[in-house]
């Protein structure tokens, strides 16, 4: 094996085996206050299917987590565990902490694999609802809401389900076929997906209701990228990152030629961004072949918005990781030739990072912006009486859960809520999930008694 394909190898690749995943369980003391079930944002029963592995009953170990997740395996791969259930692990304390990411995966890998557990759902209930978008939010609504009995259809408007799971987290970090096995089970509960569909273009939130839909979940996330009022920033060259992970996914599965990815071998790459989709993208960026990568960050590296683990993780595979920069100017004539920054500094006594009048200039031949994400408005545009804030994001309501100021559309996830974790959209989902059903058994109650519901 070569010096760089051992640079690529994923620390954490191959899991647990079954003996040391029931090794790892009967370290947990099963505390009466479990803090890491605390850390969970969806509060995942974590000491339950830590004891059921501990007596290697992996089909029960599956069930438990299945009560309050429909995406384990993407869970406990892409969760930042450091920051919740494991880092509110009691033991984390003296630096043993239980590794209960890896611990979920292996439960949902085993499952996944041999079938242990046959999805459950409830008898069959009028209602159908309309899920926009496969994302985390989008595939937590319609997993619940088929396990209450409701006829859920999902539109995505990409050629595979799974939204960011699948088009915007690389495949070294979460490998497409997991995706893919997650969103079978959905099917399983009877789940219809329609792809290729552009919600607002090809079919209007106004189309689903005259199809007859109850009610509509929008959870398309933040599909626009954020970019930077500099000098520069439309030159050949700036690249988004959500659009950089995305071509390079759709060219892994021969959806377009490889040549339509924007990174290219024996390129210098510059990176701009200090979250894990930076992380991602340099790290992509570096398995495309690129002579040299580097991240840019306008802050202190202990403020960055990545895990620390990613940071590590991209250091490791000879990424550059250059703080304190701030990007004032892209240069070049015909296509991108550097950046420019100013040199910042941290001013202890003011507790902030200030400009300095230094300045840096780095060559580059391609520069990733990965400065955050907005939501989209075509499916806002494209209908009424769903309301937004000035920053684009959707406003709804606190009873039902989850409801815009239209009737019947309900939304949840990023596009509510702003960029967060998976697991984060997830919770917030769940409770979206909840508000619907509330919603669609009040509005048969009241055709079963001759009324309808009006704004």
């Amino acid at each position: 094996m070569s010096n760089a394909e051992e640079r690529y190898i994923e620390y954490d690749a191959n899991g647990f085996t079954l003996r040391e995943a029931i090794v790892e369980a009967k370290r947990c003391l099963n505390c009466k206050k479990p803090t890491c079930r605390m850390g969970c944002p969806i509060s995942n029963n974590i000491p339950e299917f830590i004891h059921a592995l501990s007596q290697g009953d992996l089909g029960k170990a599956s069930t438990i987590i299945a009560e309050r997740s429909n995406l384990p395996a993407v869970c406990g791969r892409v969760c930042p565990h450091e920051r919740q259930c494991e880092g509110s692990c009691i033991l984390s304390r003296k630096g043993k902490g239980i590794r209960i990411g890896k611990l979920e995966r292996f439960i949902a890998d085993m499952d996944g694999e041999l079938e242990l557990v046959a999805p459950k759902k409830e008898s069959s209930q009028p209602g159908k609802i309309a899920v926009i978008g496969s994302g985390p939010a989008g595939l937590t609504v319609a997993g619940d809401l088929a396990k209450m009995g409701f006829k859920v259809t999902v539109f995505d408007s990409n050629p595979e389900a799974g939204g960011v799971l699948m088009y915007g987290i690389p495949e070294f970090r979460l490998p497409k076929q997991v995706v893919r096995r997650e969103v079978r089970k959905i099917k399983k509960l009877g789940v219809e997906f329609r792809l290729n569909v552009m919600a607002g273009v090809d079919i209007t939130v106004d189309d689903m209701f005259a199809e007859g839909f109850d009610a509509i979940f929008i959870g398309t996330g933040n599909a626009l990228s954020k970019s930077l009022s500099i000098k520069g920033i439309n030159l050949p060259g700036v690249v988004q990152a959500t659009y950089f992970l995305q071509m390079v996914e759709l060219a892994s599965c021969e959806a377009i030629d490889k040549k339509e990815i924007p990174i290219k071998a024996g390129e210098d790459v510059l990176v701009i961004g200090g979250g894990n989709t930076a992380m991602d993208a340099a790290r992509t960026a570096m398995r495309q072949g690129a002579k040299s990568v580097t991240i840019l960050n306008r802050r202190r590296e202990e403020d960055m918005a990545a895990l620390k683990s990613e940071i590590e993780a991209a250091k490791n595979e000879g990424i550059m990781v250059k703080v304190l920069l701030g990007p004032m100017e892209i240069t070049g004539e015909d296509k991108v030739t550097g950046l420019t920054c100013c040199v910042r500094e941290y001013k202890d006594e003011l507790s902030k990072v200030v400009d300095t009048e230094k300045q840096l200039h780095m060559p580059a031949d391609k520069i990733i912006i990965a400065i955050g994400q907005k939501p989209a408005s075509r499916i806002v545009d494209s209908t009424t009486g769903i309301e937004v804030d000035k920053s684009g994001y959707v406003i709804t309501r606190e009873k039902p859960y989850g409801m815009t100021m239209r009737h019947g559309v309900f939304s949840g996830g990023d596009v509510v809520n702003g960029p967060a974790t998976v697991v984060v959209a997830m919770k917030d989902a769940q409770k979206v999930a909840r508000g619907i059903a509330q919603y669609v058994e009040a509005k048969k109650l009241m055709e079963e008694c001759g009324m309808k519901m009006t704004d």
